[in-house]
């Protein structure tokens, strides 16, 4: 069976700004929507119908096909099954099986998801989505006060007599396609349930619920090892993750700092790669020039912008921002964290880098942090090659030596 998943994220949002590029952990809500359906074993095709164009680069860069999404079906009033609809009809052809994914919901577990769509692909069921288990006393207030919703409030039962309930999470809705066609309408047919995990199910739709988010991001993402890092380019900052952030100052008032000879090979095997590299520091000290001249990389010292600085160095070189990783401790970096694809933070960094990290490393600032982010990425970069060479089909673009 064809199983095709369509995410609709339009760019007007009312409660969060810009809320399907706002990040979790580090990685945009948009990007997690498209990493969790080409996750899945069993959706062939992922799609995001949209009308901004910062998403859809977004999408495309994790994998997705972009539909542009016309501004009649991208008003507040507009439908998530009109934008569906439109997406099948511009394919052309229906799919067997559509999954409906909502950017909003971040932590998308895909062993649930493809959980779904067996069920669906079996015939069992026509429609499966997401829900909670709750047995949570639900009241409704009225002009006469608070009445019981799901229960009596007369007899008040343990928790252990209650029936459970499900509370529809958002997150994904698997449908065979041509009911849903035929409906024009996510619920028809037989309907089933996908028990998920209560911490998971959290749907973005306020300023609130995404500091929630972030803060659960560290206890329920996956914890992947190694940390499969794909970039073109590596920025880091210089004092506390080339140093340990201490300076030793002289009767004269000069100051000295100390480096791992670590960091120094790391980074040497990140340049005979091929791969660019800058250190990009507020402060402006020669002691930052001779560690770069040392390690023979770009540098920009001095800098009060770092985001602006990023982001011209990056266009020069014609590097896609989320084509980077960025390598920071201290607030100064946290304009840089929020633009490029890999945010990455040592393991002592502030706890407002800690939370605006995709990735934090095991290895402390000065100790070989930038030796550990370096073998990541080489890692990741020989096992993409070598996935190159033995499916070349995959990659119609990769030029073989």
């Amino acid at each position: 069976m064809s199983v095709v998943a369509i995410i609709p994220a339009r760019g007007g949002s009312k409660g969060v700004p810009a809320k399907n590029l706002a990040r979790v952990g580090g990685v945009s809500l948009i990007v997690r929507a498209v990493s969790a359906a080409r996750a899945s074993r069993l959706i062939d095709r992922v799609v995001v119908s949209t009308d901004d164009p910062s998403i859809a680069a977004a999408a495309r860069s994790a994998g997705a096909t972009i539909v542009n999404r016309p501004p009649t079906l991208s008003t507040d009033l507009a439908t998530s099954e009109s934008a569906l609809l439109h997406v099948l009809e511009q394919q052309g052809g229906t799919p067997d099986i559509v999954v409906f994914i909502q950017a909003t919901s971040p932590f998308i577990n895909t062993a649930e998801l493809d959980e779904a769509i067996e069920r669906v692909r079996s015939g069992v069921e026509d429609v499966v989505f997401s829900a909670a288990e709750t047995h949570a006393f639900l009241w409704r207030i009225t002009d006469a006060g608070a009445v019981g919703v799901n229960h009596e409030p007369a007899v008040r039962q343990r928790r252990q007599d209650r029936e459970p309930q499900f509370r529809e999470t958002g997150a994904f809705y698997v449908l065979r396609a041509a009911g849903f066609v035929r409906a024009g309408h996510r619920f028809f047919g037989r309907l089933g349930v996908t028990i998920v995990d209560e911490r998971t199910a959290i749907e973005i739709d306020t300023v609130d619920e995404l500091e929630m988010a972030n803060a659960l991001a560290p206890l329920v993402d996956p914890s992947l090892e190694p940390h499969p890092i794909d970039v073109d380019a590596v920025v880091t900052d210089f004092d506390g993750v080339h140093t340990d952030d201490r300076v030793l100052i002289g009767a004269d008032g000069s100051e000295f700092v100390t480096t791992n000879r670590s960091d120094g090979l790391g980074v040497r095997l990140l340049r005979e790669s091929g791969m660019p590299v800058l250190i990009l520091s507020t402060e402006a000290h020669p002691v930052v020039s001779a560690r770069a001249a040392k390690l023979r990389v770009e540098v920009l010292q001095g800098v009060r912008d770092k985001a602006a600085a990023l982001t011209g160095w990056a266009e020069d070189r014609g590097i896609p921002l989320e084509r980077i990783a960025y390598l920071g401790n201290d607030v100064n970096d946290l304009g840089c964290l929020a633009i490029v694809g890999w945010p990455i933070a040592v393991p002592d960094a502030m706890p407002e880098v800690i939370a605006a990290a995709r990735v934090v490393l095991d290895t402390p600032g000065g100790y070989g942090a930038v030796r550990e982010l370096a073998d990541l990425i080489l890692t990741t970069r020989s096992a993409r090659i070598d996935e190159q060479l033995e499916e070349p089909w995959l990659y119609p673009s990769a030029v073989q030596s």
